[in-house]
């Protein structure tokens, strides 16, 4: 699976700030920016104030957690209305991808419909600011962005250099409060994006470097920045982490575990960081057969002790999520056996992803990863 002979393009943030106290030197650097537009929820809005802008400043809160193409198209007419220099997202993953679009759609002719895919974005004339205030989707790191089709309730990825960002802003301060049980699951899919890319049929070696170094970072700090939310160390390393995940999904690319989340969020509602924590037991443990290598070097790097074999890999990982205070069966979160087939129809179908997986998975394969799931 070594890729060293693949050719890839890697593309990461112009410049990154990261660190205690990191947002307020945003300011700084968007001083010659005048109308800013800053994208947030009613959770994170509160954040603005670190930031140090000055200038016109427009605040735009109404980003959902699963925005579909409703709540974007929202968010691109008040940009409309502002005519922004630099568009900043301030917030989880789904802000940052919100942030992207914005500001590649807002003052041009092209329409969502008109980007879903690889490479149709035509350019940008705003300056993108990304903020992360979660440790987990990495999107700030990166060129992708997805929304919900609200008619398939499918996932609709725009994938397109020009949404890279200007600049990255990764402070500790900005996730004190995220709660213990949100930190635990975007902390496992950050760690979820590192091994999906690192088990890969589109594996890398150079990109294996970023997910070894954001595994390991998962392994020291996710315990601890459970356990403290104060924890500024710990903090850093998770935000470092998530990072490093987002680079690696540039190149590679998540693979199964994130294909079988999906619709966790779109059908059951559940947040990103929870159906990929939920999942990715079930998906680590099949794909060991195909990379037992480097599965023991996962469960080396998180500090687990797991016998060679599936069921094995199976039980550690998941005591691994269940001792960060997970629920991890989807029976508790509102998920009937008669949901399963479906869902297993539309995650297999997510080729993008699936095609991606080192062992390939059958419709069958994945109900029964649901079922396994679910009690």
């Amino acid at each position: 699976m070594d890729g060293m002979a693949r050719a890839i393009t890697l593309h990461q943030p112009r410049r990154l700030e990261i660190g205690e106290g990191a947002a307020g030197r945003l300011g700084e650097w968007a001083r010659d920016h005048r109308r800013i537009f800053v994208l947030a929820t009613e959770h994170t809005k509160g954040f603005l104030a670190n930031l140090g802008l000055s200038g016109e400043i427009t605040l735009f809160a109404d980003i959902p957690p699963e925005p579909d193409t409703a709540a974007l198209e929202r968010a691109l007419e008040a940009a409309r209305k502002v005519r922004p220099d630099l568009v900043v997202g301030l917030g989880g993953g789904s802000v940052l991808d919100v942030a992207k679009l914005v500001a590649v759609l807002w003052d041009g002719d092209q329409t969502f419909a008109d980007v879903v895919g690889p490479g149709r974005v035509r350019g940008r004339n705003s300056a993108l600011a990304q903020v992360p205030t979660t440790a987990g989707t990495g999107s700030e790191a990166g060129i992708r962005a997805l929304v919900t089709d609200p008619a398939t309730l499918s996932k609709l990825a725009v994938e397109s250099s020009h949404m890279i960002a200007d600049i990255a802003v990764l402070d500790p301060v900005l996730t004190y409060t995220v709660p213990p049980a949100v930190t635990a699951a975007t902390g496992i899919d950050a760690l979820a994006h590192c091994v999906e890319a690192f088990t890969s049929l589109r594996a890398h070696d150079m990109i294996d470097g970023f997910a070894r170094m954001g595994i390991g970072l998962v392994g020291k700090y996710l315990r601890r920045a459970v356990e403290n939310g104060h924890d500024t160390e710990a903090r850093a390393g998770m935000m470092l982490a998530s990072y490093y995940g987002g680079i690696c999904l540039g190149p590679v690319n998540t693979a199964a575990g994130h294909a079988l989340a999906y619709p966790l969020g779109t059908r059951l509602k559940l947040p990103h960081g929870l159906a990929n924590a939920i999942i990715f037991p079930h998906v680590l443990a099949f794909n060991t057969p195909a990379t037992p290598a480097k599965t023991a070097e996962i469960t080396t790097l998180l500090g687990l002790k797991a016998a060679p074999g599936a069921q094995d890999v199976l039980a550690v990982a998941r005591r691994f999520c269940e001792s960060l205070g997970v629920e991890m069966r989807l029976s508790r979160h509102g998920a009937q056996p008669d949901d399963l087939p479906q869902w297993a129809a539309e995650a297999h179908a997510i080729r993008r992803l699936m095609d991606n997986n080192p062992c390939p998975m059958t419709v069958e394969d994945v109900l029964g990863l649901y079922r396994a799931a679910y009690a």
